[in-house]
């Protein structure tokens, strides 16, 4: 290609200096003159150069445009490919989102339920034994009750017997006086 480059200024250059010395020394001719020596060689220089560069620098220059165009669909494909592969991965990140925000829901929830069922159990247990601390209370009270009215009706029954043993002045039997006046009070006790 230097070779034919080379020989194509060659050309130019050896056409150029015949041409000046006929421009000066002529001495006629403006700019618009048409000199056709002078075409003829500048199609013969043109043609060569185009012979020249169709044949060498041609095919190198076609070349390297296909290449760069191969290069840059090649890009592009892998430009579009490149995008196509994001937008999946952002639909699929998306779809692991949702599914986490889901599931993370339905967790709070099942806790939420579990939290629920714990409270209502242990209500239940703390009722369960706040009634069967108010009943031991209430019978304990009503134990302490029927003991301290036992105490109370012994109390009372060896009272009247005192009484009744010095207002008779006799000597009773105390064991059957007692049952006598237990009978009274329990008689009594019916009636109410």
């Amino acid at each position: 290609m230097r070779k034919s480059l080379g020989l194509a200024l060659l050309l130019v250059t050896g056409t150029g200096g015949p041409v000046f010395a006929q421009e000066t020394g002529a001495g006629g001719g403006g700019p618009l003159t048409v000199d056709g020596g002078l075409v003829i060689w500048t199609l013969v220089v043109f043609g060569l150069l185009l012979y020249v560069l169709k044949r060498n620098a041609w095919p190198v220059l076609l070349a390297a445009v296909r290449e760069r165009e191969q290069k840059l669909e090649r890009q592009l494909a892998e430009a579009e490919k490149n995008r196509a592969e994001a937008a999946a991965l952002l639909e699929e990140h998306k779809r692991l989102l949702a599914a986490a925000k889901g599931e993370a829901q339905e967790i709070l929830n099942k806790a939420k339920t579990v939290a629920e069922k714990e409270r209502a159990t242990l209500l239940a247990k703390a009722r369960e034994e706040y009634e069967r601390l108010l009943a031991r209370a209430r019978k304990e009270i009503d134990e302490e009750k029927e003991k301290a009215l036992l105490a109370l009706r012994q109390e009372a029954v060896d009272l009247s017997i005192a009484a009744a043993a010095k207002l008779l002045d006799a000597n009773l039997d105390t064991e059957a006086n007692r049952r006598l006046v237990t009978e009274y009070l329990a008689g009594l006790e019916l009636a109410r």
